[in-house]
């Protein structure tokens, strides 16, 4: 009878009889192992886990919250990392939402390509906004053959909002990029003409998001918000994401211009007094051709760019984006006017 109530008790107690309590030397009443076998403690998760784990979480919000979001994607290492993260948070279903891409008409040959073998890989619907159209239909003006358009993205988003009528855009901006961007919500939220007021948005403690818009507003949502560039290239390496060739060091002609490095190209050719020179190079950031400059370099593997990038004291939009240096504030003044 005693080994029956004993039997019972240790079951009750979700053990086995035969370790249960015995009063035997070397164990105790809780079943714990005998001295000299430590319990073995669950791995504590890296930080690229956590970062991985808060941007799905924010996708997810934005999906269930949100009736019409979009992600945008520029082609580059960020909009790249955010499509391996949409899989992680809704595969094996399909995105619930399309990819969207701004297309100045300025783009690198090589980040276009990506840009379309990615999306066909993964089945998803792309939507191209193009600038060329809003110059067509005289909604900005052209800059001409010489000029940059990346501040007309603004205009040609807006209207794609519009026109689709999405009510969140998924992006890949990072706070350590810019003093403007640093200033930025995890949902940015943006009026009913499209703009960003920093002082005008919605407190997020512990990770609660408040995702509610009225019609004609929208929401600008980033997951990548706390990452950093050196933690992007180390996702990169982790996930063996797939980046254009132009993020690794190459060969090309290029122009020495207002301090940077632009690659010559349709676009962009040497002005009066400007000498072509062919350089080891590569690109820290995408963007227009016009304004993007590269960075002497000869890191060709993800290993040898992650110690680069380790080492490197300016963020990529400082070193090598034209567009960044035309006041202390016109990335704040670009985004008051409705830009990424």
């Amino acid at each position: 009878m005693t080994v029956i109530a004993d039997s019972h008790l240790a079951e009750q107690a979700g053990r086995n009889p035969a370790t249960a309590t015995s009063g035997q030397p070397g164990t105790s009443r809780t079943g714990d192992r005998q001295p000299g076998h430590a319990r073995r403690r669950p791995a504590s998760p890296s930080h690229l886990d956590q970062l991985e784990a808060h941007a799905v979480f924010v996708m997810r919000e934005v999906a269930a919250e949100c009736e019409r979001p979009v992600l945008l994607f520029s082609g580059g290492k960020d909009s790249a990392v955010l499509l391996r993260l949409a899989e992680k948070a809704f595969r094996p279903a399909r995105f619930p939402f399309p990819i969207m891409h701004v297309d100045t008409g300025h783009n690198f040959p090589e980040v276009v390509e990506f840009r379309d073998r990615r999306v066909a890989e993964l089945g998803e619907d792309l939507v191209v906004a193009s600038v060329q159209d809003s110059i067509d239909q005289g909604r900005v003006a052209d800059p001409g053959p010489d000029g940059s358009r990346n501040r007309l993205q603004s205009v040609t988003l807006l209207d794609a909002i519009a026109e689709h009528r999405f009510d969140a855009c998924i992006g890949g901006a990072r706070r350590d990029e810019d003093k403007a961007r640093a200033k930025e919500r995890v949902l940015s939220f943006r009026d009913a003409f499209g703009q960003w007021d920093p002082r005008n948005q919605r407190p997020e403690l512990w990770h609660l998001y408040h995702g509610r818009v009225r019609a004609g507003e929208h929401l600008r949502a980033f997951p990548l918000s706390d990452w950093t560039e050196l933690d992007v290239w180390q996702y990169v390496e982790r996930e063996a994401i797939a980046l254009p060739p132009i993020y690794f060091a190459h060969r090309r002609p290029l122009v020495a211009r207002d301090g940077m490095l632009l690659a010559v190209s349709p676009w962009v050719q040497p002005r009066p007094g400007e000498l072509v020179e062919e350089a080891e190079v590569r690109f820290r950031t995408v963007g227009d051709a016009t304004c993007t400059g590269a960075v002497r370099s000869s890191a060709a593997t993800v290993a040898e760019i992650i110690t680069e990038t380790a080492a490197s004291r300016v963020s990529e939009r400082g070193a090598t984006r034209a567009d960044d240096r035309v006041s202390e504030t016109s990335m704040e003044d670009r985004k008051r006017e409705g830009y990424f």
